[in-house]
């Protein structure tokens, strides 16, 4: 899995670190150091980092809009999730995401990341508020963003209905706000809300931005 890692000068990308640090700070360290994420996927990463990064401004840092564009093809477009991904990815809060915290925000989808660290990361994501809980509401925006993205339409009652059975489930303690544990006891009978936590290789990330690569290579070839 060992990669020979060129350390001639290169111009560098903005928060780069060494692909070997960054391939050694990933959340698979906590496994067999063997099976950790390899150099060659931090190099590929750091092509994709260099596309998207320069989208819109070429300044090798990942702004919201050019995160938007590359997810929906509109820099415009606003969707609950990709900015819940952003600001999770947005570890340094200064609005933009620098390629350390890209790769090793993507670490959490590594088929070798540990599973509560995918559980973890998830719960963040529904937690909208930062409360280190995750109530109703949020629950709702959740469940409301997820429909519109699918194009379902559903009547105020059932979207209601879907609501309160998935949050009574969830709220084992019935304190009308979901907790650490509660989400973890209610992912283990839903596994499916985390199966988009895992990428078969860290470097096919790319699928996530299936819209902005496609359309990359299809300039490029016509160049």
């Amino acid at each position: 899995m060992g990669c020979c890692y060129s350390s001639s000068k290169r111009t560098r990308t903005p928060g780069y670190e060494e692909s070997t640090v960054l391939a050694s700070q990933t959340p698979c360290e906590y496994h067999d150091p063997s099976l950790n994420v390899t150099v060659s996927e931090v190099e590929a990463l750091h092509e994709l980092f260099k596309k998207l990064s320069n989208s819109i401004i070429e300044d090798n840092l990942i702004h919201r809009e050019e995160f938007q564009l590359a997810l929906f093809r509109n820099r415009n477009k606003k969707n609950l999730f990709a900015d819940r991904i952003f600001d999770l990815f947005d570890v340094k809060r200064n609005g933009v995401i620098e390629f350390g915290e890209f790769v090793q925000s993507l670490g959490i989808f590594h088929p070798n990341a540990p599973l509560e660290d995918k559980i973890t990361f998830a719960f963040r994501l529904y937690d909208l508020r930062q409360t280190g809980f995750i109530e109703r509401e949020e629950l709702k925006e959740m469940v409301l963003a997820l429909l519109h993205e699918s194009d379902l339409e559903l009547s105020d009652d059932m979207i209601e209905s879907i609501v309160d059975k998935t949050f009574s489930d969830a709220d084992i303690n019935g304190d009308g706000k979901i907790d650490q544990e509660e989400w973890k006891a209610f992912v283990s009978k839903h596994p499916s809300l985390i199966k988009n936590m895992t990428l078969p290789y860290l470097k096919d990330i790319t699928l996530a931005f299936p819209s902005f690569v496609v359309r990359t290579e299809i300039e490029e070839s016509d160049m």
